[in-house]
């Protein structure tokens, strides 16, 4: 049996375990419990910011059978939901299900009972790649909604659905997540995994994922298939093509220098090793950044890093 990847593994199975969508948690969690969760919910935001995690908390959490604790993991529903078989949860990826044929037969379902909850979720995943007579027919059931139907909507690309659509749903944005939190989420995994993570790996890996948590346990267990028991920041730059921020500093050295000579074999030992010549220029134009940053503020809290 093939083994769960780490963002499968260490998927959010609970409110207090999503990270850096803390208004979005909050807003949720208290709508569960003062039900008021309305018909509709529309998130936004990057890839692999917590949408879909969000989207199947929500819907385990309206039929948990303790609302005090929802979603508790251990009633029925729950468990249905944790093993993927619950009856009245339904998730569609509208890139695979795009026709209005679909999206009629979706309706069609939705107006059924319950089977074992109190209510019926439908999760549509990229739902903004709808043709567009599918989501005309799926606006006029947002405009009238079953009681026991709650919809939870889930794209990146929000400006390209219907207007209308849009103003018939709950609509929360994702943010990308900060990298201090990504490193302290990875530095926690890797200790349940077993293997040794260095805190500067942690962080390029963070940097790397650029707010999206799926990508950085998707990289960090890449790096830890590559390199074994300890993960380190060369470990990382190897297998992505990064310069260290020695071989930056001496580049930009040469650079100041006015070292043609020094500048050449630097970018050809670049070459050679596989390291990205463009991301190496971003990097640069970065660490110029953030040099000139510390020259007119000498404020260390300012800078991001080299």
């Amino acid at each position: 049996m093939s083994r769960l990847a780490l963002y499968q593994k260490y998927r959010s199975q609970s409110f207090d375990e999503v990270i850096g969508q803390d208004y979005v948690v909050r807003s949720v969690r208290n709508a569960v419990r003062q039900e008021k969760v309305g018909h509709a919910y529309l998130f936004c935001g990057p890839r692999g910011t917590g949408k879909t995690s969000m989207a199947r908390l929500l819907a385990r959490a309206v039929n948990c059978e303790n609302p005090g604790q929802a979603p508790c993991g251990h009633c029925a529903n729950c468990q249905a939901s944790i093993e993927g078989t619950h009856p009245d949860i339904i998730e569609i990826n509208a890139a695979n299900e795009t026709h209005v044929e679909d999206i009629r037969d979706l309706i069609d379902r939705a107006r059924l009972s319950p089977m074992m909850g109190r209510h019926k979720i439908y999760i549509i995943d990229e739902v903004h790649q709808l043709s567009t007579s599918a989501a005309s027919a799926l606006l006029k059931t947002l405009e009238e909604p079953p009681e026991h139907v709650i919809f939870i909507l889930a794209t990146t690309d929000p400006q390209k659905l219907f207007n209308t659509i849009i103003s018939r749903c709950q609509r929360f944005d994702f943010s990308r997540v900060d990298s201090k939190s990504i490193s302290a989420h990875l530095l926690k995994i890797a200790e349940k995994e077993g293997f040794a993570l260095e805190v500067p790996a942690a962080e390029k890996i963070a940097e790397l994922a650029d707010g999206g948590m799926r990508d950085a346990l998707s990289i960090l267990e890449q790096a830890s298939s590559y390199s074994g028991d300890k993960v380190t920041e060369e470990t990382v730059n190897e297998i992505f093509g990064l310069a260290s921020t020695g071989e930056k500093i001496s580049l930009l050295d040469d650079i100041f220098d006015q070292n043609l000579e020094g500048i050449l074999k630097r970018i050809r030992n670049s070459e050679e090793h596989g390291i990205d010549l463009k991301r190496l220029t971003t990097d640069l134009c970065e660490a110029l950044k953030e040099g000139v940053i510390w020259q007119y503020t000498g404020n260390p809290s300012l800078l991001h890093s080299l």
